[in-house]
C-alpha cells in the first residue's frame, strides 16, 4: 500500500466527491477521518468501509471556527498527525441567478465553500509549519476558473475565491514544505445535483466523472514526491465542454 504511514482529515467526507476520495485514500493504507455536519451520514459512510483500515469520522459546521477549532483537536489526537487535509465541504442552490438568490443564501454559500476552506487551513498550517511538510487539496470546480451560467453567482464567486485562496497560500507555504492543490472538477455525478435547477436525464448522469476519479487524483497528488507540486488540476467527462 502507498500511504499506509500516511494520515488524513477528509472534510466534507461524508459523502459526493468527498467520500470518493477518503476511500480512495483508504485503499491505499492511508489512515483516514472524515467530517462533515450530519453525524449519521458520517457513521453510515464510516461503516460502509470493509476491512482494515477503518475510517474515523467527527462532526464539523465549518463556517464555525470554535467547531473547526474542535474537530481539529479532536483530529490530532485521533490521527496523531494531519498529513493531509482535503477540503471537499460545499454546496449549491436552485435559485443561482442575481436576481432569484437571497442575500442569505449568498452569504452561506461563500460561509460554506469558501470560508470553510479557509478555517480548516488555518488550523491546520501550524502543525505543518512545525513539521516542514503537509499536502493540503482543496476541491474547487471548473466553476472556479470559468465562471459559466450553471453554476450560479454564488457558486461560481465562492469557487473563485477557493481557488485564489489556494494559489496564494501555496505560494505563501511552499517555504515550509507544505504543497497546496486545486482539483477544479467537472461535472462529477453526486447528490449536489439534486439542487440543479433542472433535473438531470439518467444517460447525463451515466456520462458524468465519478467520485472514485476525483479520489485518483487525489491519491495521485499525495503520492509524488515532495519535491512536485500540483498547483492545479482539472478533470471533466469528455462529454463536457471547458470552454
Amino acid at each position: 500500500m502507498k500511504l499506509e504511514r500516511i494520515s488524513a482529515l477528509v472534510v466534507g467526507g461524508g459523502t459526493g466527491i468527498g467520500l470518493g476520495i477518503a476511500q480512495a485514500l483508504t485503499e491505499e493504507g492511508c489512515r483516514v477521518a472524515i467530517a462533515g455536519r450530519r453525524e449519521l451520514v458520517l457513521r453510515e459512510a464510516a461503516e460502509s468501509r470493509l476491512g482494515k483500515p477503518g475510517i474515523l469520522y467527527h462532526t464539523v459546521d465549518v463556517g464555525d471556527r470554535a467547531s473547526v477549532h474542535r474537530l481539529f483537536a479532536w483530529a490530532g489526537e485521533a490521527l496523531g498527525t494531519i498529513d493531509v487535509l482535503v477540503n471537499a465541504a460545499g454546496f449549491n442552490i436552485k435559485n443561482r441567478s442575481m436576481a432569484d438568490m437571497t442575500p442569505e443564501q449568498w452569504d452561506q454559500m461563500i460561509t460554506t465553500n469558501a470560508t470553510g476552506a479557509y478555517n480548516c487551513m488555518y488550523a491546520a498550517l501550524p502543525d505543518m509549519r512545525a513539521r516542514g511538510d503537509g499536502i493540503i487539496v482543496n476541491i474547487s470546480s471548473v466553476a472556479g476558473r470559468r465562471a459559466v451560467e450553471l453554476g450560479g453567482v454564488a457558486y461560481n464567486a465562492s469557487k473563485f475565491a477557493m481557488t485564489a485562496l489556494s494559489t496564494t497560500v501555496a505560494n505563501e507555504e511552499a517555504k515550509h514544505g507544505i504543497r497546496i492543490t486545486n482539483i477544479m472538477p467537472g461535472e462529477v455525478d453526486t447528490p449536489i445535483l439534486e439542487s440543479r435547477p433542472e433535473p438531470v436525464s439518467e444517460q447525463r448522469r451515466a456520462a458524468m466523472l465519478k467520485p472514485e476519479d476525483v479520489g485518483a487524483m487525489v491519491v495521485a497528488v499525495v503520492c509524488l514526491p515532495p519535491r512536485a507540486h500540483v498547483p492545479e488540476l482539472v478533470i471533466k467527462p469528455i462529454v463536457q465542454e471547458f470552454t
